[in-house]
């Protein structure tokens, strides 16, 4: 599979947005709803819309909605109870898989999160892949957006629903945001977007025209905001909400590989990848486990533990050849990966000697 974008810039965001998730969790879940217009939430005088399927929003049923409303757009509407545990249960799937391609995760709900894909080639690729797994896993669609800030990727990924992602690549960010109505803008809401009107500014084109004092005098500190977004900047990071238990990278082949003389490559390139990754999530392990999925699926594991803390490609991966030949291959492999656990956070460094090579050690404290 050739790269079809590659960035040059240092960050690669990634936006991953379920398609009318609760809706579709209910339509997967009950086939006899797939289709038809349907609603989770209350259909009563004081029940309210949590989400509405793609089939029931050509009718103009919105989240939020009054129960009410919604069945004067759509008298035919099902309404469906809101399951929360089971929207979680498949969020948790979702999320399980975002953490086998990058630790910088940041959930905003349970049918959202960004996802930072800075160390890989192609954002664009990772994104699609992503997605064909969630389809795959879970029976449902998602779409993406990718750029390379939070602000972008955001937009992106509304662009093309559902179903669908959209890349904005570096040279296209200015004309893309100069076109764009300013309703489009994340941060902008109604109201904003209202007196924006007003004072004559509806594309970023028109709003990028105005002077900072300008914006700030009108609408406050978001006024800064504003200034900075419509020229493609917003520097906010992605901020995992968890402490990462393990650090891994793995690959899937677009053919199967059946030597380990082949496999001995592939894992060189995934040492440098999680090399990268430990750096940046400031941990090592003790742990190191390889994972090989068979042509037939089957997954295999093989793991040791050491007395050192890895951190280096080359330790990752003498250590990662070992467990390769620890016994013959079953069958050809259609994946591989290495992932460390046992981990420690990396504030204090040394270094030892072992075997003859030179080894990173975290002291513990």
């Amino acid at each position: 599979m050739e790269e079809e974008e590659t960035f040059t810039t240092e960050r690669k965001i990634i936006h991953i947005d379920m398609d009318a998730f609760y809706a579709s969790v209910e339509q997967l879940d009950h086939p006899q709803w797939r289709g038809l217009a349907l609603a989770v939430g209350g259909g009563g005088s004081r029940g309210v819309v949590a989400a509405a399927s793609y089939e029931a929003r050509k009718f103009g049923v919105r989240s939020a909605m009054s129960g009410v409303i919604a069945k004067k757009r759509c008298p035919h509407i099902i309404f469906a109870k809101p399951r929360f545990e089971r929207y979680k249960e498949i969020s948790n799937q979702i999320r399980s898989l975002f953490m086998e391609y990058t630790h910088l995760v940041e959930p905003l709900s349970l049918d959202e999160a960004y996802l930072d894909v800075s160390e890989y080639p192609s954002a664009t690729l990772i994104a699609e892949e992503i997605r064909l797994k969630i389809k795959e896993k879970t029976g449902l669609t998602a779409s993406a957006g990718i750029s390379i800030n939070k602000f972008l990727a955001k937009i992106a990924s509304d662009w093309n629903k559902p179903n669908g992602q959209k890349t904005i690549a570096p040279h296209e960010i200015l004309p893309f945001l100069e076109g764009l109505d300013v309703k489009k803008f994340h941060g902008i809401g109604e109201k904003t977007k209202l007196k924006m009107y007003q004072l004559g500014i509806y594309t970023g084109k028109e709003l990028k025209a105005q002077s900072l004092d300008f914006l700030i005098a009108h609408f406050g500190k978001s006024g800064a905001y504003y200034y900075q977004v419509v020229r493609g900047i917003h520097n906010s990071p992605v901020k995992p909400h968890r402490i990462p238990k393990s650090v891994g990278a793995e690959r899937t082949f677009e053919k199967n590989l059946s030597s380990e003389l082949f496999l001995e490559d592939k894992l060189e390139q995934i040492s440098g990848l999680l090399e990268k990754r430990l750096e940046k999530n400031k941990c090592a392990g003790k742990t190191i486990t390889l994972k090989i999925k068979y042509s037939d699926f089957k997954v295999q594991t093989r793991s040791k533990t050491g007395t050192l803390y890895l951190a280096s490609k080359e330790l990752i991966l003498e250590q990662a050849k070992e467990l390769l030949y620890q016994e013959k291959l079953s069958n050809s492999v259609r994946l591989i990966g290495i992932s460390l656990s046992n981990l420690n956070t990396l504030k204090k460094k040394d270094t030892k000697q072992a075997n003859g090579k030179t080894a990173q050690l975290i002291l513990p404290f």
